[in-house]
């Protein structure tokens, strides 16, 4: 049996001055947590037992379908350069030099790793499919940490990987894994959804997050309330309402117009009288373009202009346009390098003149235009020239481009892009919890890995790679079910099914009754903290409704007459039970809580 006043649970009244999402301010309240510096954070015992159990049921359930292993968390250059992500990572990695000037990083992911063991063990087709999974410590240098544990340096990640012999094979493991997924994120009591999600930094071709909504979440999520399409706004699209087209002037070619002080979109569709939508928007980045080693040598890390051109009523979607281009990062041009591609000053940049890259990233400039621009005629765009806008413009007719591609975000109310739905989008906050990819063949390719099919034939093995993180089911939990006194946790993943709470250890009676119950909740199977504090009643209640366990037991006045007060911190309600039902009851309440959570 758990005593509280044996425990280190260092409980505080107020929230530290830096936290700003509930998760952050109620793990250091609680106890759960302490930083030790900017985005590494100490577990402590309340915490551990919570990440402890997530732990066991994504252990549990992997557990079906995969085969544990434990790698190591430092790794040697050599084998991110056979991938060619040891400069693709950037400042991201973690990097550091051994006593012998050797040069090794600490392990963001271990696609390398698991691809350079099948590259040395399997041999045929017959060892196919494997699917090998860890639970590791992973390493990001995060620029900003912030949110407590939701952005951090340091995290615990369930990280698998999935090997086969063909895209048929990939396509079962990834539905395998997305099964897999949506038993651990119901077991822990998660209201989740599951997103279209761009790849990343990992590669492959589709992907899958979980998200929790939330509003402290980063990510933002478009979803159709009718027929359940969402997407990640990284990967969203939707469908545009016809917009009526404005009239041609004169000859109906690009003709200047004097716009003084009109830099803004708003200031343009207001002189011209016009909708956004018939204002043609530029957005002028450097992209960064990664260099690449091999025998001839190294090739530097090169800068290069991006002209990004869509609707005035859009944004730019940033990981769609570095999608497009191949960037691996992206910067706002500077007024020297405006001058050095458009010769004209932010606020009057144009496509009309400009002279695109045949390919992106080459020496010149890389113009892109999103999608919703192509076929659209008479709009107005800047004319690279101060105070001047160009009116009549058509793409296509009056300008070109390097390529066309979906680079805007879905805006809220526009119409879903699955066929045959009429629903609407609405935009919401939502933090990812874990995310599935279809690899490919880009690291067992690079790296070398092969295998004989059943023709005797050499063939590179088709890759997927599954992650979730560990600590970010504890916080979306707590981010879902919190209100200003705590929070409560699904007993699945909270630190303690129940806690009794003694009202006055200094009550023989009281001490005697409460010590009872809680041995005999504990025999039934449950997980039980009994308060044995000799604090006043009141505190024991502030601290239990702050500690996330789902159900408390109070031990008062009433256990003279053989009854309790049975608390649940969800609802907040309470009810007095007979002692002798007790453990039934919690019990019952527990088993009910989960076979809702199954339904959801």
């Amino acid at each position: 049996m758990h005593r509280w006043s044996k425990l280190f649970i260092p409980t505080l009244r107020e929230a530290p001055a830096d936290a700003e999402v509930a998760s952050h301010k109620f793990l250091v309240r609680a106890g759960y947590i302490r930083q030790l510096g900017a985005g590494i954070y100490n577990y402590l015992f309340l915490g551990q037992r919570s990440l402890n159990k997530i732990i066991g049921i994504v252990r549990e359930e992997m557990d079906q379908i995969a085969q544990e292993f434990y790698l190591p968390a430092i790794h040697p250059r050599e084998v991110w350069e056979q991938s060619g992500r040891w400069t693709g990572m950037g400042d991201n990695m973690f990097r550091l030099k051994d006593r012998k000037g050797a040069d090794l990083c600490l392990g963001m992911t271990h696609e390398e790793i698991m691809t350079s063991i099948a590259r040395s063990e399997l041999r045929s087709y017959k060892q196919l499919p494997q699917i090998w999974y860890q639970i590791q410590t992973k390493f990001r240098d995060e620029p900003r940490p912030k949110a407590g544990l939701m952005r951090v340096r340091q995290f615990t990640m369930k990280d698998s990987y999935s090997f086969d012999i063909d895209k048929a094979g990939l396509d079962k493991s990834f539905d395998l894994h997305d099964a897999v997924y949506r038993k651990i994120f119901t077991r822990c009591g998660l209201k989740f959804v599951a997103v279209e999600a761009d790849s990343g930094s990992m590669g492959g071709s589709q992907s899958q997050e979980f998200m929790v909504y939330t509003d402290a979440g980063e990510d933002l999520i478009a979803s159709c309330p009718v027929c359940g399409y969402a997407a990640n706004l990284e990967k969203g699209t939707s469908r545009l309402d016809a917009v009526t087209e404005m009239e041609p002037t004169g000859d109906g070619m690009p003709e200047p117009v004097s716009t003084p002080g009109c830099g803004a979109i708003a200031d343009v569709a207001e002189f011209f009288k016009i909708s956004p939508a018939s204002d043609i928007k530029c957005v002028a980045y450097m992209a960064l373009k990664r260099g690449s080693a091999s025998k001839d040598g190294v090739t530097p890390d090169t800068w290069h202009g991006v002209a990004a051109f869509l609707r005035g009523d859009h944004q730019v979607n940033e990981t769609k346009l570095m999608g497009a281009v191949g960037a691996a990062d992206l910067r706002t041009m500077q007024a020297e390098e405006l001058a050095q591609y458009f010769n004209g000053p932010a606020g009057f940049l144009g496509p009309v003149g400009l002279k695109p890259d045949a390919k992106p990233l080459e020496a010149g400039l890389t113009v892109v235009v999103d999608k919703s621009l192509e076929g659209r005629k008479n709009l107005v765009a800047g004319a690279n020239q101060l105070d001047y806008h160009l009116r009549n413009v058509t793409p296509g007719r009056d300008f070109g481009w390097t390529l066309a591609a979906d680079i805007r975000s879905v805006n809220e109310g526009e119409g879903c892009p699955v066929d045959a739905c009429n629903g609407k989008l609405t935009v919401g906050k939502a933090v990812e919890v874990g995310h599935i990819f279809k690899l490919g063949y880009k690291y067992s390719e690079s790296m070398g890995a092969r295998v004989l099919d059943v023709n005797g034939k050499e063939v590179t093995p088709i890759m997927g790679s599954y992650g979730i993180g560990i600590e970010r089911i504890l916080t979306a939990a707590i981010e879902q079910s919190n209100d200003k006194n705590g929070f409560w946790l699904p007993a699945t993943i909270a630190p303690f099914t129940v806690m009794v709470t003694v009202t006055n250890m200094g009550d023989a009676l009281l001490k005697e009754t409460g010590e009872k119950l809680a041995a005999d909740l504990e025999a039934a199977g449950l997980d039980v903290l009994l308060d044995d504090r000799d604090e006043r009643a009141g505190v024991k209640f502030k601290d239990a409704d702050l500690v996330g366990i789902p159900y408390r037991i109070n031990v008062g006045k009433k256990a003279a007459e053989g009854k309790v007060e049975l608390v649940t911190r969800a609802t907040a309600t309470s009810v007095d039970v007979e002692l002798a039902q007790t453990v039934a009851l919690v019990k019952e309440r527990v088993q009910e809580d989960q076979l809702l959570a199954v339904s959801v």
